[in-house]
């Protein structure tokens, strides 16, 4: 995708347009080459393309596509395929699955190394193979995502070729698996709107539904013709058996092989095959020990290494990979030499197959396992000996997720907690070589921990419960990262009242209101249509209880959702009789005189959390109040565990009976909300994990208005809770820092600077470093005391940090870095991006943005430094460019200056003050 197209379907085309739009098709350029505009104005000039070139290229591309087609039409409606006809189906699926892998490194090493390895031809060819990627009119949008392997590694090609041409085109390439993207979450989210059509030359999606999709191939292929292409034509059933004793199914399972139906009630094995992968095994590994599960991992010997005529092992870096996963308390497992079919294989051929793998895994680690997994489960009579022979157990499966087929996460995390449903037990397979099963195993482990599923793993003889697994204390090891992504839809019902009649008018609810809507819509994914937004005279006592006795109950909601409460306006609080204090929210027609029959009182608002049907609410009230029936205190590390099981109903109010709200706090925000919109701006993710649960922001919020104001906020749970935790996920930030990036004014960085000072301390942590490498350790938050809904002290204790790989952690220490540089503390966001690059070297964005920590502190010299290092690990970001310019020129360098704006020109040559530079510096 274009990034005009890109920035159309993000709300903002003219803008990214403008920045990014040096890929626009032009209707005059009729008859003109391809080449020419991609690799730039002297193409023309160079020597032709070796004959036959193109269409060489081209070729395996339509095979890739052709066999993608072909595995989609095999499983399409898997539900109602016969067990042989499905067994068939998956057995000629995966063989076309791997003739694509050798496909894609035939289309790479023919860039590389076979004729069009020279680089100006393979700068002329690449232009035309994008062209038919993006714009073919006989291609699908789902058809695109068979190439997005190729792509990724033909970008990564291009990235070590520094010339121009090969810079465009690996933005040009980078733009394209944006799109395959958002391809993929259209599938996903099952949207219903047609994207219009834009004048651009890359990938325009057309958003046919899935169903649609497959119908179409279905009319190009059938699964019959599929079949018997790959030497398979399946007998017609035969008629059911009803007499008594008849009709039962023969077990032709042999006793040496493991088949998943064995295991006891509610037990799972976790099986992942094809590996090691030098990127996806390790992210699999993280989200694992996240979720404090084990893995048997079934690895293929070629990407181990070679064994030598000498007969001694030599191992390959992605040794590495599986010696980590032994460290993690994984299980490795013999996969073959090269996955062929073994059932075609015999004598030596099919002995190396096996024990060549095994001596290579040997060689990783003495503790392999004596498991084996046949590729595509096809076996024969003499490879069940040689196993026998070498005392190996052959280890089948009965849960397949068919992530080497399906594309959309979604889909795949659906089929496996249905099979598993029905099962009730098994052996799950899965392939740690796809980003797609990383994207889909968050949700299948949140969903089968929640169920009380067990996770075995292979103690040498059988595959058991280790003690202290996630299912023996009904969901340990769930940690909070098993909700964040794992809510159905999100709710919001958010109030705002200035313009009172009978009390005194505010100022800034209103706006508090505003800003509080916009940060759930832009930050954490509410939906507008799902907020319900009610302001001065609408916020009447009516329509405030009708959001959630009518709007609410009659829009759809679910039991895995969640709700938002936010109020901003004036609370009042009433004596009882019995001694007893009880709160009210005052809507804009209460009076005064009045308010214990015309406001809302807490009472009333706790029957409503009761009957919410969300599985997780949050009360967030910017009013002072006192008079709550409190159940359980906040959030603590053991619930935390098993959070998606239980309901949550919270709330978090701004002050005490005897207080007023503070309402001066910056850019016009009560002193509450302008903290609460910091919390979960991400100063709330106390232990820094990238997740922000209700806790978390009590912790921060509570002691930070305290220190700054004469609020004394409160926060606990409602009758109705039992436990739960309401949680927010923060989004990366994606920033490249510029002379363009803003920065907060005066008044907001005192203001942070005071809340900042009350933060909850952190303590040591365990000593158990992050997945895969050393890196920090997780980060424990001190117990913080916060009032209760009643207005008695209580302990709260933020939950501990999920762990994380070091991919993300890198991530997350650059978004810290970029808070720290809209607040001007330049030296502790020095710190912040350093660490995110010690965690990932070649993590452009950390790059750049360290550099332009630089340029802030007139470091000019070291600033051109890390801006050429972020140009090296991402050739194609243009801000980059500027900014290395801009430290150039400041440093007395002024022709590499030149060069450096000359190039920032061609990749961006409409973006804003594009024509000062031109005029300045004659380009």
């Amino acid at each position: 995708m274009r990034k005009a197209l890109w920035g159309a379907a993000a709300g903002a085309a003219v803008a990214v347009a403008a920045a990014g739009g040096w890929w626009v098709w032009s209707q005059a350029r009729e008859g003109s080459s391809l080449v020419a505009e991609a690799a730039g104005p002297d193409a023309s000039a160079q020597a032709a393309l070796p004959a036959g070139a193109e269409a060489r290229a081209l070729g395996p591309l339509r095979e890739v596509l052709a066999n993608y087609r072909k595995i989609i039409v095999l499983l399409a409606n898997e539900a109602q395929m016969g067990a042989a006809e499905k067994a068939a189906a998956n057995q000629a699926g995966m063989a076309l699955f791997h003739a694509n892998i050798a496909k894609s490194k035939e289309l790479v090493a023919l860039l590389e190394e076979g004729p069009l390895a020279e680089p100006r031809a393979r700068l002329q060819v690449l232009p035309a193979l994008l062209d038919y990627v993006e714009s073919d009119p006989a291609l699908f949008d789902a058809d695109r995502l068979a190439f997005r392997e190729v792509l990724r590694q033909w970008q990564a090609l291009m990235a070590r070729d520094g010339s121009l041409p090969a810079i465009k085109l690996h933005r040009r390439m980078g733009e394209d698996l944006d799109a395959l993207a958002e391809i993929e979450r259209n599938y996903e989210k099952e949207l219903r709107e047609v994207f219009g059509r834009f004048d651009s030359r890359g990938i325009t999606l057309k958003r046919e539904r899935w169903d649609d999709y497959v119908a179409q191939l279905q009319r190009l292929y059938s699964r019959e013709a599929i079949l018997r292409d790959h030497g398979v034509v399946l007998a017609y059933p035969e008629p059911p058996v009803t007499d008594k004793g008849k009709g039962k199914a023969k077990d032709t399972t042999d006793g040496a092989e493991i088949n998943g139906r064995e295991l006891p009630p509610k037990t799972v094995v976790l099986t992942f095959d094809d590996g090691p992968h030098g990127t996806y095994t390790p992210e699999i590994a993280a989200i694992l020990q996240q979720y404090s599960v084990p893995a048997v991992f079934f690895q293929v010997g070629s990407n181990l290494g070679t064994v030598g005529a000498d007969g001694k092992p030599r191992l390959t870096p992605r040794a590495d990979v599986s010696k980590q996963l032994l460290a993690a308390g994984h299980v490795l497992a013999n996969h073959s030499l090269t996955h062929a079919q073994l059932s075609k294989r015999s004598g030596y051929a099919l002995r190396d197959e096996i024990l060549v793998t095994d001596k290579l895994l040997t060689s990783v680690d003495q503790r392999r396992s004596a498991l084996f997994r046949f590729p595509y489960g096809a076996r024969n009579a003499e490879g069940m000996d040689i196993l026998s022979a070498a005392h190996l157990r052959s280890v089948m499966w009965n849960v397949d997720s068919l992530d080497w087929a399906d594309p959309v996460p979604a889909s795949i995390a659906q089929r496996v907690l249905s099979t598993v449903d029905k099962e009730g037990r098994g052996i799950i397979l899965f392939h740690d070589i796809h980003e797609r099963t990383v994207k889909a195993l968050p949700g299948i482990l949140a969903k089968l921990v929640a169920d009380g599923y067990q996770f075995a793993t292979w103690d040498g003889k059988a595959f058991v419960v280790p003690k202290g697994g996630p299912s023996s204390s009904a969901a340990a090891g769930a940690s909070t990262a098993a909700t964040a992504g794992n809510y159905g839809q999100s709710w919001a019902i958010v109030v705002g009242i200035d313009d009172y009649a009978r009390w005194p008018r505010l100022q800034y609810a209103v706006r508090d209101a505003r800003s509080v809507r916009e940060a759930l819509i832009q930050k954490f994914g509410f939906a507008p249509e799902r907020i319900v937004t009610l302001e001065n005279k609408d916020a009447t006592r009516a329509n405030i209880l009708a959001a959630f006795h009518d709007k609410l109950a009659h829009s759809g909601m679910h039991k895995n959702d969640r709700l938002f409460v936010f109020f901003a306006g004036h609370g009042a609080t009433r004596k009882l009789t019995s001694g007893r204090d009880l709160g009210y929210i005052i809507p804009v027609d209460s009076d005064p005189q009045q308010f214990a029959t015309d406001a809302i009182p807490m009472s009333e608002l706790q029957n409503i959390a009761e009957s919410v049907t969300a599985k997780h609410t949050l009360f967030v009230m910017d009013a002072c109040y006192s008079g709550l029936g409190l159940t359980r205190g906040g959030g603590n590390a053991n619930f935390l565990r098993d959070n998606f099981r239980r309901v949550g109903r919270q709330m978090l109010t701004a002050g005490g009976a005897d207080q007023l709200v503070a309402d001066g706090g910056p850019n016009g925000h009560s002193v509450f909300t302008w903290a609460l919109l910091q919390g979960l701006g991400g100063k709330g993710d106390l232990n820094g994990d990238g997740i922000i649960t209700a806790t978390e922001l009590a912790a921060y919020v509570a002691p930070a208005v305290a220190s700054a104001s004469s609020q004394t906020p409160a926060f606990g749970s409602l009758p109705g809770s039992e436990g739960g935790d309401f949680v927010f996920e923060l989004p990366t930030d994606t920033e490249f820092l510029s002379a363009q990036s803003t920065q907060l004014g005066s008044e907001a960085i005192a203001m942070n600077t005071k809340l900042d000072a009350s933060k909850p301390a952190w303590l040591p942590g365990p000593q158990v470093a992050s997945s895969g490498s050393s890196g920090p350790l997780p980060k424990v938050v001190a117990p913080v005391i916060v009032k209760d809904l009643q207005g008695n002290d209580q302990k709260i204790t933020p939950p501990q940090a999920v762990t994380l790989s070091n991919r993300q952690l890198a991530q997350r220490a650059n978004d810290r870095g970029l808070q720290l540089y809209r607040e001007k503390q330049y030296e502790q966001a020095e710190a912040q991006f350093t660490e995110a690059l010690k965690l990932r070297p070649d993590f452009a964005l950390a790059a750049n943005n360290l550099g332009f920590i630089y340029y802030r502190q007139d470091k000019y010299v070291e600033a051109a430094r890390w801006f050429d290092n972020a140009i090296r690990m991402d050739p194609s970001r243009a801000v980059a460019y500027l900014n290395l310019g801009d430290a150039l020129e400041k440093s007395g360098a002024a022709e590499r200056a030149r060069k450096a704006y000359a190039t920032y020109l061609e990749l961006a040559p409409k973006s804003p003050g594009s024509d000062k530079l031109r005029e300045k510096w004659g380009l």
